[in-house]
């Protein structure tokens, strides 16, 4: 069954509201397109819009985390990340302010918002700034539980969003764990390291793999920074080779975070399924992932390189 994430962040985030009367949500004129309107009723005092200056917006918001408040800050990912950089990296991060930063639309969900819109450099330019928590959820259970956690974690965190439908991955007896990977099917022959939208791809890429006689492990790395990296180490030292499954440039993303891992402990051949480098198109998002090669056909045609060699 699949779920509009925004409505799961709206009432997450009213949950949160009502028992910590410390949360505050900021937006940048877009709370009605991120699903956050409700919030601004129920939470008269604590809802405010800075309007279309992001810059301001998180400024404000590190203004408020030095007074004990624990501000959630959203904009589209391109606004959250490349344009209030400066602002994260000294006034959130060297500060280190407890803001929670919420990017919607990543890389190519931001759909026909086009190229301007498209984010395939968000988690490198985040992951490049020291004292900051990364997150993207997969489905609307682990959405759920993602919130509380970020909020309950001390410190700045970036949390990377597809906002509408998600398909159901995880079950009922789901459990969050911030900084642990889940290990969501267990496999001997090869390793798909994946987050976000890509995760429904690569189960669907396990199954058709499996047809052929592959059995692959599909670990979702819902926590970018800090990486678990116990699971990918176990995860390579079973099957000998990764794939690394992003909505993102191949450059400076999950990718780069998994080789600095692997490199390091356990120096496997990676494989990446990702964002060649490309600048972004316009476009609904079954196009563009087709033609960003961010397909389960494309982790299946990957994982089968990657076994001939």
């Amino acid at each position: 069954m699949a779920e509009e994430l925004r409505k799961v962040l709206c009432n997450s985030l009213m949950e949160v509201m009502k028992s910590n009367d410390k949360v505050v949500s900021i937006s940048a004129d877009l709370d009605k397109a991120n699903g956050l309107l409700p919030l601004r009723k129920i939470f008269p005092d604590r809802a405010f819009d800075a309007g279309i200056a992001e810059q301001n917006m998180a400024g404000i918001a590190a203004g408020m985390a030095s007074y004990g408040y624990i501000p959630v800050i959203n904009t589209f990912a391109a606004f959250a990340t490349r344009r209030i950089c400066d602002q994260v990296a000294v006034s959130i991060c060297y500060a280190n302010q407890n803001v929670k930063i919420l990017g919607t639309d990543p890389g190519i969900t931001a759909e026909l918002n086009g190229g301007t819109h498209m984010t395939f450099e968000d988690i490198g330019v985040m992951r490049s700034i020291p004292n900051i928590t990364i997150v993207e959820p997969c489905d609307a259970a682990e959405l759920r539980q993602m919130i509380p956690a970020i909020i309950e974690h001390d410190g700045p965190v970036y949390l990377r969003l597809y906002r509408k439908n998600a398909p159901q991955v995880h079950g009922e007896n789901y459990r969050f764990q911030l900084g642990k990977a889940d290990l969501i099917k267990e496999g001997k022959d090869i390793t798909i390291l994946c987050s976000g939208i890509m995760v429904t791809e690569a189960l669907k890429a396990s199954e058709i793999l499996l047809q052929s006689g592959v059995d692959a492990e599909v670990i979702n790395l819902h926590t970018i920074k800090p990486l678990d990296g116990k699971a990918v180490i176990d995860s390579a030292r079973k099957t000998g080779a990764i794939i690394t499954c992003e909505n993102h440039n191949i450059l400076g993303g999950m990718r780069a975070a998994v080789a600095e891992v692997i490199t390091a402990n356990y120096p496997v051949r990676i494989y990446p399924v990702g964002v060649k480098d490309s600048k972004g198109l316009v476009g609904k998002l079954e196009y563009l992932k087709e033609e960003f090669g961010l397909t389960a056909v494309e982790v299946f045609k990957t994982a089968m390189e990657a076994l001939k060699k």
